[in-house]
């Protein structure tokens, strides 16, 4: 055990806040047991949703570890609900974040336009320069970095973002301005772009350090209610947040970085369905998280999830820091269908949310959602709503809203209407799905879906005959796969640092000392985290190009971690790299020189395996018990008699011939005409084609 923590006796929670429910899943490893539950989220207050949620789940006094899912930094980029922030820059680069790559949201035309994070008069420039070898030309002007900070503060920023050009290349004056500002500061949210991104690239680097700063007030203030709501309930256990690259990180580390929690929720569903995944024999996984307001698909080739070195958060909003990669619509349970001014039918982004939800929800929402379409279609039993909150849907509300927005102006009836809805989303969460496969390379055929999430399970058939999945494999709990992966993901930290070195000729001594003294501090950051870890171990890798290219090609290093050193070598870089960029393009170019960009250092912490035969059936279980009638199912223009099971009193080896629906607490499962299902031993549900 490292000296992280002793393995707690206690129970380990873990809370995903969506945008219309709140999952949780705990774990009590000393009873060998698990409870499950999904509350309603609270839309702009959603610690609420959570302190509700872990009530649901017993008294928060008694609970060891608490590790959190969320959104709220991803919402808040979107819906730029955000304070204002000040930028400090050097003399003649205030607009690095206007001009971005010279882009456009729209490729044609001369129209459109972009407003950066922070406003140009919320841009202030001052005299210094650093040389992109780290020489100082000129010094900071400390005195004008306070007076700027003082403007700015004047002008209402609550934070504060330090983007000087070079500064990846030395700190120096970037840290002299740090700490002047400091001085007239109102408070901790100041931020420095060598502290967020010390890498190469002016603009990726101005805009994550902008967006970090945009984060720390809203993110801040959000874990400090949490943090004291846990206190008043006498909580005196650990609490970490999940991080987009699918790690853990302290509640410390999330506030001086908040920029590392984006899409943190999405990305913790993602390690639990490779977790799953392999635990059933499936390497190849797409996996599909249908909410209530999104829909979020990622793939996982050779049992290890996709990380991308920066994504988009919006147009002009780029994060550069290691990520799951992760490509999400707006089609969720919660999206509203509508039919456009060109008379077509249209389902998403704009979603009803938790409050005032679907129209069958009763909550004054008269427009109809994809909820409302399974509702009307009969694959969900408006007596039993999963969420707990409902004792029943409104099937008539949800009706007439389907035939007022949908079925009349494109002269359908009712049920007509409800089947196209479901089939418009079918096809944009098809296209998702086509995004990070057949586009990028994948064979769909080798591939199986993995759906959670609330509504998921209910368009997996859909997905296999529209794209030709191998098949499907529906969690035991997919409405809390994402909570359940905030138990399951190790802890970690990433740094990254330009070095531009030539990869010929390498000062191995010199890159073996800087690898050294990244991993340390990485380590170290992982250590202070207070959460139990099996090891810690310690990767590198390099950003590496061929001179004269522009991009680089991401080289893991096969070397061990030590203090004394990795042996590193110029053999072992050069024979990673060509491996590397062989395995990207399919041929080397020889005879061109190799450089080196920078260096990435990831620190895991290696939790716990937990064990899935957790979830396997009872040896209560078995058809007659799960069994539950039959109720009549809208399927391609016709109703058909399905067969109702409950999902959970399911024997291993149970095979569940079309049309059926499986209900649990937490999701329901469609299974179409053409299909079965075949429980595992695991609990997961094998959705196939009829050999």
């Amino acid at each position: 055990m490292s000296k992280s923590g002793n393995m707690s006796a206690k129970p380990i929670v873990g809370v995903d806040v969506g945008g219309t429910f709140t999952d949780l899943f705990l774990f009590d490893a000393a009873a060998c047991s698990f409870r499950t539950a999904k509350v309603p989220s609270q839309r702009g207050d959603e610690a609420s949703g959570f302190m509700q949620g872990l009530a649901v789940l017993g008294d928060v006094a008694g609970f060891g570890s608490i590790v959190h899912g969320t959104t709220v930094g991803t919402n808040t980029l979107l819906e730029r609900r955000g304070p204002r922030i000040g930028v400090i820059t050097t003399r003649g680069f205030r607009d690095v974040l206007e001009m971005r790559r010279r882009d456009r949201r729209k490729t044609w035309g001369l129209w459109g336009e972009f407003l950066p994070i922070a406003d140009r008069d919320m841009r202030l420039e001052v005299d210094e320069r650093v040389l992109a070898d780290g020489t100082v030309r000129t010094p900071v002007d400390v005195a004008a970095v306070r007076k700027a900070a003082e403007t700015l503060r004047a002008k209402g920023a609550q934070a504060l973002a330090i983007i000087f050009i070079n500064a990846y290349a030395n700190a120096e004056n970037e840290q002299l301005a740090l700490e002047a500002a400091r001085t007239v500061w109102p408070n901790e949210h100041v931020t420095a772009s060598h502290q967020v991104l010390p890498e190469i690239r002016e603009f990726e680097r101005a805009s994550t350090t902008a967006l970090n700063a945009y984060l720390q007030p809203v993110v801040g203030n959000y874990l400090a209610k949490l943090e004291g709501a846990l206190a008043q309930n006498s909580f005196r256990g650990t609490f970490h947040i999940v991080q987009s690259n699918g790690g853990v990180m302290s509640t410390v580390t999330a506030r001086r970085l908040p920029v590392r929690t984006a899409l943190s929720g999405p990305a913790a569903g993602v390690i639990a369905a490779a977790a799953i995944a392999r635990a059933c024999g499936q390497d190849n996984i797409i996996t599909c998280d249908l909410g209530g307001t999104s829909f979020d698909v990622s793939l996982v080739a050779g049992g290890k999830p996709s990380l991308a070195a920066q994504t988009v958060i919006d147009f002009g909003m780029v994060v550069r820091t290691l990520m799951i990669e992760i490509t999400t619509i707006g089609a969720g349970g919660g999206s509203i269908a509508s039919v456009d001014r060109g008379g077509l039918l249209q389902v998403g982004p704009e979603s009803a949310g938790s409050v005032p939800g679907p129209a069958c929800y009763g909550g004054g929402n008269d427009r109809p959602t994809l909820t409302d379409a399974h509702v009307v279609l009969g694959r969900i039993d408006a007596a039993r709503p999963i969420g707990g909150k409902l004792k029943r849907l409104d099937v008539e509300a949800a009706q007439r809203a389907i035939f007022h927005h949908v079925g009349r102006p494109l002269n359908l009836d009712l049920m007509q209407a409800a089947e196209a809805i479901v089939r418009v989303a079918d096809a944009r969460m098809a296209g998702a799905i086509r995004l990070v496969s057949i586009e990028r390379g994948h064979d769909p055929k080798k591939f199986a879906a993995m759906p959670f999430g609330g509504g998921g399970a209910l368009h997996v058939s859909a997905m296999i005959k529209e794209i030709g999945l191998k098949c499907a494999v529906v969690p035991r709990f997919p409405g809390v796969t994402s909570a359940l992966g905030c138990v399951i993901a190790d802890l970690r930290h990433d740094q990254v640092q330009t070095v531009n070195l030539p990869a010929e000729g390498l000062d191995a001594v010199a890159l073996d000392a800087r690898m050294v003294t990244a991993g340390k501090e990485a380590k170290a950051v992982v250590d202070a985290a207070g959460i139990a870890v099996e090891r810690i171990d310690v990767q590198f890798e390099l950003d590496m190009h061929y001179l004269g290219q522009t991009h680089t090609v991401a080289v893991p290093l096969p070397v061990e971690y030590s203090e004394q050193g990795t042996g590193i070598g110029e053999a072992v870089v050069c024979a990673a790299f060509e491996k590397s960029y062989a395995a990207a393009f399919g041929r080397l170019l020889p005879g061109i020189p190799t450089r080196i960009v920078s260096l990435r250092v990831a620190a895991i912490g290696r939790r716990p395996k937990f064990d899935l035969s957790a979830f396997a059936p009872g040896r209560d279980s078995s058809l007659r018990i799960a069994a539950k009638g039959t109720r009549k199912v809208y399927i391609e223009g016709e109703w058909h008699d399905a067969k109702i099971w409950s999902r959970l009193d399911l024997p291993a080896g149970a095979v569940i011939e079309a049309p059926a629906v499986l209900e649990q607490p937490d999701a329901t499962i469609f299974i179409d005409i053409g299909l079965r299902g075949r429980v595992d031993d695991l609990g997961n549900v094998i959705v196939e084609r009829v050999p």
